[in-house]
């Protein structure tokens, strides 16, 4: 059984939940094999062992993590010799690591990912999701972006074989080193592109002011805020939370939109969500088209409705 590398993602000690979701796609592929990257990994040792990786290689030298992305890509591919695949996450950094990996092993990048067969056939939607796509590395060793929460957790406990990796890294990877870490402050949602519930307001939600609607819905959910272009070019809402084509991507358990009408733009970053629900007073509204339930009603008297019977059921 071919051996499939997960890099795990982490900062600060703490793992990305797209790497648990990595390692439970690659245990259906082949032997997982967790990659970290770093010091810090005693402290995430037991986490990473409920999801079943049958090895973890460890490169813990502190100076892999003092420059960009480079120093990963060299232990990547150092370890990517005989792998079946190498698996990252589809973020900003995984994308720039897949690329350049790829380069190095001469072989084939797949970014996007929202699914990957056994045979290693890997499903992407595209054209703002108005077609699913099949792909597949014919040469190489196949490197695949996954997008977070495309792939549903399944945890499998193990004690995984440990092993140290030390890499001497090129003067080409040490070109771009880091000088400073500002760790933005977070509040007590979770991270849109993280998130397994996200609630979303857009025009229709008519204000900055109004918005606390949105949030009181998202947090009786435990979830995380969106919003549509539209309301975070008005101002009405941080444009870090935009989600679209031209902002986060996100597929989580449950998406929740309110007073989005359903643009291509908006359902490029969240119709690969597993389940869609939408509240809109226009029954015409295209975002109708894609959810799994919908509502049609003011989102002003619907959403509060559905927070308080929420918080009745907790």
């Amino acid at each position: 059984m071919a051996e499939i590398l997960v890099l795990i993602d982490h900062a600060e000690g703490e793992v990305k939940k797209v790497s648990f979701e990595l390692l439970t796609l690659a245990r259906s592929l082949g032997e997982a094999a967790a990659v970290w990257i770093g010091p810090g990994y005693e402290a995430a040792a037991d986490k990473i062992a409920e999801y079943g990786p049958a090895k973890v290689y460890v490169a813990a030298d502190s100076e892999l993590t003092d420059y960009v992305v480079a120093p990963k890509v060299e232990v990547l591919q150092q370890l990517a010799a005989g792998a079946g695949a190498v698996l990252v996450a589809a973020t900003g950094e995984g994308k720039e690591i897949a690329g350049r990996l790829a380069v190095r092993l001469d072989s084939g990048v797949l970014t996007d990912v929202v699914g990957v067969t056994p045979e290693l056939v890997a499903k992407h939607s595209v054209f703002g999701g108005s077609v699913i796509a099949h792909a597949k590395v014919v040469k190489g060793t196949p490197v695949i972006a996954v997008r977070p929460n495309a792939i549903a957790l399944e945890a499998a406990p193990g004690s995984p074989a440990v092993e140290q990796v030390s890499v001497a890294l090129s003067d080409a990877a040490k070109a771009a080193k880091i000088t400073d870490r500002v760790v933005q402050e977070k509040g007590e949602r979770p991270d849109l592109t993280e998130a397994s519930i996200v609630v979303s307001g857009g025009r229709g939600v008519g204000g900055a002011e109004n918005f606390k609607v949105i949030e009181g819905l998202a947090d009786t959910l435990g979830a995380a805020v969106g919003a549509s272009r539209a309301a975070t070019d008005a101002g009405w809402y941080p444009h870090q939370f935009q989600v679209g084509q031209t902002g986060k991507t996100v597929s989580p358990q449950l998406y929740v939109a309110a007073g989005i009408s359903g643009a291509i733009q908006h359902r490029a970053g969240m119709q690969t969500s597993k389940t869609i629900v939408a509240i809109n007073k226009d029954p015409e509204a295209p975002i109708f088209e894609l959810v799994d339930f919908g509502v049609v009603g003011d989102l002003f008297q619907v959403v509060p409705q559905l927070t308080e019977e929420i918080t009745k059921r907790k």
